[in-house]
């Protein structure tokens, strides 16, 4: 997916996109813990990006270690949607709209498909991707946070209806500081525990994948 380019997979990294795929189809909760340098937000969010335009999910919540790192996440995201040629080749009716606001997000609010707003959404933490008929990704909707951020109640309109996030991506939650110090550590796996997997409302249970070291 990436224009970067990735060294050739490894039977890890084959394993790990394996995983992550079987959850964003069926669901499911695991963490899978690899070293550093592996790639994990690289694969994360390209798992991301192909749970979105084949339509697996309606609402991929994207958790950073902090806020800084998920806003990092949400620029590479755009991009790819933004420059990817071959991103483009395969799904037009995705990219082709983004690039038509050429970088100029307050142009969503005029932008028409055959006389109908697509009624994309750009922002520099939330993309909802534009209605286009047909399309599986039309209304999807990718949205960031630190993990120590507001999370409780997260929850977005699609067509009309109160959606709640239906796949989390936790890419690495600690930092280098939070995972020396037992407290934040604690801190963490509680959010993890209690906020997280919580998001998808009561008495449903949510997609969860987390890489991480």
């Amino acid at each position: 997916l990436f224009r970067s380019g990735l060294s050739p997979l490894s039977a890890d990294h084959l394993r790990m996109v394996q995983r992550m795929a079987d959850c964003a189809r069926s669901g499911g909760r695991f963490a899978n813990a690899v070293y550093r340098g592996f790639g994990k937000t690289s694969v994360a969010l390209g798992m991301a990006i192909w749970a979105v335009l084949y339509g697996r999910r309606k609402f991929i919540l994207l958790l950073g270690s902090r806020a800084q790192h998920a806003n990092k996440m949400m620029q590479r995201l755009q991009t790819e949607f933004y420059n990817n040629d071959l991103l483009l080749e395969d799904f037009p009716e995705v990219c082709y709209p983004v690039r038509m606001l050429e970088g100029i997000n307050n142009r969503v609010n005029g932008q028409t498909l055959d006389g109908e707003r697509t009624r994309i959404s750009w922002t520099d933490k939330e993309v909802q991707l534009p209605r286009v008929p047909g399309a599986a990704s039309a209304g999807v909707v990718v949205r960031v946070a630190g993990i120590t951020g507001s999370i409780r109640g997260a929850s977005v309109m699609i067509d009309g209806a109160k959606v709640r996030p239906d796949l989390v991506i936790v890419d690495d939650p600690q930092t280098d500081d939070s995972a020396r110090s037992p407290s934040q550590v604690l801190t963490r796996e509680n959010v993890l525990n209690g906020a997280v997997l919580g998001l998808a409302g009561p008495g449903k249970r949510i997609a969860v994948i987390m890489p991480c070291t």
